[in-house]
């Protein structure tokens, strides 16, 4: 028979206070969104560069191809990692995922062709899929269940800090004149590695989570751990309250098989599947569509200078931050299921609006820009909505999994194809095929609001294990 623990951590770790403890674990974990956006503004923001025969002399459909590779790389990247942090841990495989994007973006800076260039890419999109799964999986088991749905829309949000930086950092490179254009796009892909060296050293201080270790019978580990993070937060914040009285009970085991997940995710908890499955479809065909080809449409339609891309995208990213900062806690307190429904189906109806204007040639650049900005203040939370809701609808032994395999199918049909096909449209040069493009991703995310009404989960301020009990739950005597 296999040993049992029986343990109150998941209790110790919700009732406690935040700390700069907490804010340290958001930072050093978080810092895989800022990374994710760092790389895909850069991209955007050189795509004039990029194009010049000077330097790699792409082609609008070689630079559509590479975002493909990107995300196909992600996509790799969160199913290949996403089991092995169920199996092996989330702190070993966080520390595996970063380095090998850092190795990745490191080499795309000395890409010398288009196919260097996709190869390095992908590569830097594994590293990057596969730190979601694992990052994920462990911001949640870590965070207050009362601040769990604000603090994930904020790490998600993060995103738009990299954007920022990437636009910021093209500005300044290829606006400079010491650095020839030839080598300017090169040093803009160095920082991504350096961000990613110094992250490396901040996550040493980041504990395995305490509810893994239990789940592969390490409690004494897992006491230890909570332990330590009980007393630096009660030296910060004073006398910590009583934890509450539940306990959770479970069998030990070193894997879950392969039969049970499946049962778990496409039969007990279909529902849930099919919800997860709708929101990463939406948000990734949504997002995926405008990034990736962004640059490409102000080149093209509003004749933007290649140097000047930067600026357009920093409005853009300041909006999607905000986004999620500033209502976030709306999740928490009205709910996810109102607040998802809202935030998914208000951003499909402006962009209907919006891409109606863009395709009567209503808008200028600046316009264009600040109604996207005002679109992805509302968007941004209803995408990373979708990576809370998986992150958190599953059970402990396979929520990196699960993380993997909804963002990977969301990626798969919603976003390796829209940069191909936006970037085709876009070079067709008539605005009407944008418009048809971008009226199928306000339909997706119309649907996907469609799906939560019906099917949302109430996850809000609680505990994980009181949203899904753990697969190897043992019931208490007299149940």
């Amino acid at each position: 028979m296999q040993p049992t623990v029986v343990s109150n951590i998941p209790e110790r770790l919700d009732r406690l206070p935040w700390s700069p403890w907490h804010t340290m674990i958001v930072i050093a974990l978080g810092i895989t969104w800022l990374l994710d956006g760092l790389e895909v503004t850069l991209s955007g923001s050189l795509i004039g560069i990029l194009k010049d025969p000077r330097t790699l002399g792409l082609s609008d459909t070689q630079i559509g191809f590479s975002g493909t590779a990107y995300l196909i790389g992600a996509v790799a990247g969160a199913l290949l990692f996403g089991h092995a942090t169920d199996r092996h841990g989330r702190r070993k495989l966080f520390f595996l995922t970063l380095a090998l994007y850092l190795s990745a973006t490191a080499a795309t800076a000395f890409s010398w062709n288009f196919a260097s260039y996709t190869l390095f890419r992908a590569l830097t999109g594994c590293g990057i899929g596969g730190e979601y799964a694992a990052v994920n999986s462990a911001v949640d088991e870590l965070i207050p269940a009362r601040v769990r749905g604000h603090v994930d829309l904020v790490v998600n949000s993060t995103f738009w800090i990299g954007a920022a930086l990437g636009s910021g950092g093209a500005i300044l490179l290829t606006h400079q004149t010491l650095i020839p254009v030839t080598l300017s796009w090169r040093f803009a892909f160095g920082i991504g590695a350096l961000l990613g060296l110094g992250v490396l050293l901040m996550r040493r201080h980041v504990p395995e989570s305490p509810r893994w270790l239990l789940i592969h019978g390490r409690k004494e580990e897992a006491d230890r751990v909570v332990g330590e993070v009980e007393q630096r937060v009660e030296q910060k914040c004073g006398p910590l309250p009583p934890p509450g009285e539940g306990v959770i009970r479970l069998r030990v085991r070193t894997r879950t098989p392969w039969g049970e997940i499946w049962n778990s995710m496409f039969h007990k908890y279909c529902r849930r599947s099919f919800l997860g499955f709708a929101l990463m479809i939406a948000q990734a065909f949504f997002y995926n569509a405008v990034l990736f080809t962004y640059g490409l449409i102000l080149l093209r339609y509003y004749h933007v200078s290649s140097i000047g891309l930067g600026y357009y995208l920093l409005p853009l990213a300041l909006g999607n931050f905000l986004g999620p900062l500033l209502i976030g806690r709306l999740f928490d307190t009205i709910g996810r299921r109102k607040m998802i429904t809202l935030t998914y189906g208000l951003s499909g109806l402006l962009l209907a609006v919006s891409s109606w204007m863009f395709a009567r040639d209503m808008l200028t650049a600046w316009t264009q820009a600040i109604a996207w900005s005002v679109i992805f203040f509302i968007a941004s939370s209803a995408a990373s909505s979708a990576y809370l809701t998986v992150s958190e609808i599953f059970p402990l032994e396979i929520r990196a999994l699960a993380i993997a395999i909804f963002y990977a199918c969301g990626t798969l049909a919603g976003g390796v194809g829209g940069p191909a096909l936006f970037g085709y449209l876009s070079q067709t040069g008539v605005r009407r095929n944008l418009f048809m493009g971008y009226l199928a991703a306000a339909a997706l995310m119309i649907g996907a609001a469609v799906v939560e009404w019906f099917y949302g989960v109430a996850a809000e301020r609680q505990a994980l294990e009181a949203i899904s009990d753990p697969l190897s739950s043992v019931p208490a005597e007299g149940d």
